[in-house]
């Protein structure tokens, strides 16, 4: 029996590991740097998590290096990659520092890119990447630039919850609230664990996360300051779950 993972992938798995509109994207990308290549892609996954888009590149033929300030989460991707072609890096996207310097396409999914903080922090990340790629290579950052606001607390209606039965445990997330404020997009959400009747209840858990709000243009500014060439940005379509976003992309 696998042991019963932390809560910190638990939660990470049940919020984000169930999207799957992006993907299509990341492995045409990745096909394409392959193509350029003659061979498989390698392939740098900045805030892999446990390994939503890791893995799917590398059961694709890809080799995959996922960075994340994670561990457990690290941790679960590394359990479930197996014998996949899958290396884990635990260090921070504003500033990190690999042996490989020659990847063939860096990929930023899942609006890692708005949870950092200023332009200051931005520039980190596009500087580290950049020096991690091959001439030609592409750095790819998926960005959301408009949210479905809504209020449940206050009669709105949001989306129906997400859960997940673990060894007879339940979990629950449910974003409750979604708006824009000043220069930021905030998620609310709360999570509830029911374990087994014997047990007593779990308090609700609330968790936040704000992204900042980013301008295309002001974008491929800071691209071209850390020497990468806008490319032409491209566009994952919005799901009745999730918002619709955008792919700002630089090339090495």
């Amino acid at each position: 029996m696998s042991p019963t993972p932390s809560p910190a992938v638990v939660w990470h798995d049940l919020e984000c590991g169930l999207y799957r509109a992006d993907l299509p994207l990341w492995r045409e990308l990745a096909a394409a740097a392959a193509a350029d290549r003659s061979g498989s892609c390698n392939v740098l996954d900045l805030g892999a998590g446990s390994g939503r888009v890791s893995l799917d590149l590398a059961r694709a033929g890809h080799s995959v290096t996922a960075l994340d300030n994670d561990a457990a989460l690290l941790g679960a991707l590394e359990a479930r990659a197996g014998e996949l072609p899958i290396e884990t890096a635990l260090g921070d996207a504003r500033s990190f520092s690999l042996e490989q310097r020659d990847f063939d396409l860096c990929l930023v999914p899942m609006q890692t890119l708005q949870l950092l903080r200023g332009a200051a922090e931005r520039a980190g990340l596009f500087a580290s990447a950049r020096e991690h790629l091959r001439g030609g290579a592409l750095l790819a950052c998926a960005i959301v630039s408009d949210v479905d606001e809504f209020d449940s607390r206050a009669g709105g209606l949001g989306p129906s919850p997400e859960r997940v039965e673990i060894d007879r445990t339940l979990y629950m997330s449910r974003a409750v609230r979604v708006a824009r404020e000043a220069d930021v997009f905030t998620i609310e959400r709360e999570r509830l664990t029911i374990p087994p009747l014997e047990e007593p209840p779990a308090p609700v858990e609330h968790d936040r996360i704000e992204l900042e709000v980013l301008d295309e243009a002001a974008l491929w500014s800071e691209l071209r300051a850390a020497g990468l060439a806008p490319e032409p940005t491209r566009t994952i379509a919005e799901t009745d779950e999730h918002s619709g976003s955008e792919v700002v992309i630089g090339r090495a």
